[in-house]
């Protein structure tokens, strides 16, 4: 089992930035691949990008390439996504998740992920 617990979300005007933290713990040597999705209302969740624990390379939606990046801390079992440029659109609860298999077999798929976060909440106004 892997236990995940995002923090750092809130409200911020467009334009602005946040950073998103998520605390791994449990058996995380298991996942070789994590990610951030999102879900505003009454919209299914996506996909914003995602990182190989063990190489590193990361994986983008087209709608955050260039403002969003992911990281990883693997000595604090820390995920990290440096969002900025904030816009009204990327509105949504932010959710991490985690999974065995390799991040280029997963295709940021929320179906694919095994194990979830609680959630943060971003909020961005115009």
């Amino acid at each position: 089992q892997v236990q995940l617990v995002e923090s750092g979300g809130g409200s911020v005007q467009a334009g602005g930035s946040l950073r998103l933290s998520c605390a791994a713990s449990g058996y995380t040597y298991s996942s070789n691949c994590m990610g951030w999705f999102r879900q505003a209302p009454g919209k299914e969740r996506e996909g914003v990008a995602s990182i190989d624990t063990g190489g590193g390379s990361t994986y983008y939606a087209d709608s955050v390439k260039g403002r969003f990046t992911i990281s990883q801390d693997n000595a604090k079992n820390t995920l990290y996504l440096q969002m900025n440029s904030l816009k009204p659109e990327d509105t949504a609860m932010y959710y991490c998740a985690a999974s065995s298999s390799e991040c280029w077999l997963l295709s940021l798929s929320p179906s694919k992920y095994h194990y979830w976060g609680q959630g943060t909440q971003v909020t961005v106004s115009s």
